[in-house]
């Protein structure tokens, strides 16, 4: 029982640092309508920028900085290939993630992965500052906590202004904010750009709290992404103003992993993970659909009473 509530503690902290991840799913996939998987690419981006500048001696705080801004760039190049280059979505994105595998190998000198034992992270400097009996996973926490809260601050304000609501709009009717005069590739661009920044700056979040960078460390990321989402809506329906939106997203995040932590618990093998995934993320997706199916008929024999 303790070993269980220890995994279930270290998925908490674990599923806060990857929540912010999924808020830059969300921005594509519910908020521009954009299926990105860039994403796959630029979550390990984040992580190996982190970490190669750590090991070159940079403060661990600038390298989030620099692997945010890295992420910014992923994203627009894929909004140029799509409203530029006229390729389509899903074709851009699998381009620009194939393309970030050799550039993060590139990165991180041709090695598959990079370890960040006994070097210092934003982790072990926020030790420094708070209290002894605080472990490793709680500071996790309250870092996760402390980095997802201003995301969302932040979120919320830019997405109430005159760009942010084009952003909005442009994923619910972009022919409308056409007709109205607005700039949809530009629109498209700066939600891949912003949702590609947070993917990286988790990837480097999540890289300095494990202790080292994987080149694939991104892969289905996109998948885990999605499952969170959805399992937040599912938790906490679509009725929400648009930063409980985002609170639900984090949510998800964190139930995702807590359910990771019990299936493997109960004694799944980690090579089946993927699979679980996939299976969690149509049942999350079917749910939906099969309330609206069960409403329907109670609907209709009120109407025939």
């Amino acid at each position: 029982m303790a070993g269980l509530l220890l995994s279930l503690h270290s998925a908490v902290a674990q599923g806060i640092l990857w929540g912010i991840m999924t808020l830059g799913v969300y921005i594509t996939f519910k908020i521009l309508d954009y299926a990105d998987l860039t994403v796959d690419g630029s979550f390990a981006l984040g992580g190996a920028v982190s970490a190669i500048l750590i090991t070159a001696g940079w403060d661990p705080f600038i390298s989030l900085l620099i692997a945010f801004i890295t992420g910014l760039l992923s994203g627009m190049v894929t909004g140029i290939l799509n409203t530029k280059l006229k390729i389509p979505a899903i074709l851009s994105g699998i381009l620009s993630m194939i393309a970030l595998y050799s550039i993060n190998l590139t990165i991180m000198g041709g090695k598959a992965n990079i370890a960040l034992l006994g070097m210092d992270t934003v982790f072990t400097k926020a030790e420094l500052f708070l209290p002894t009996a605080f472990n490793k996973t709680m500071v996790t926490l309250i870092l996760g906590v402390f980095f997802s809260l201003i995301i969302m601050a932040v979120l919320y304000w830019f997405f109430g202004t005159e760009i942010g609501s084009l952003i909005r709009a442009t994923g619910s009717n972009e022919y409308m904010v056409r007709a109205l005069g607005g700039n949809t590739d530009m629109t498209k661009i700066l939600g891949l750009l912003l949702s590609n920044g947070l993917v990286a700056l988790s990837g480097a979040l999540v890289a300095q709290s494990q202790g080292y960078a994987d080149v694939g460390m991104g892969t289905g990321t996109i998948v885990i992404g999605l499952a969170s989402v959805i399992i937040g809506e599912v938790l906490f329906g679509k009725r929400l103003n648009f930063f409980f939106r985002m609170v639900s997203v984090v949510t998800g995040s964190v139930v995702y992993r807590m359910i990771i932590a019990i299936v493997l618990r109960m004694g799944l093998k980690s090579s089946n993970l993927k699979l679980f995934t996939a299976i969690l993320v149509a049942i999350a997706l079917s749910i939906p659909v099969m309330k609206e199916k069960l409403i329907k008929p109670k609907i209709n024999l009120e109407k025939a009473e």
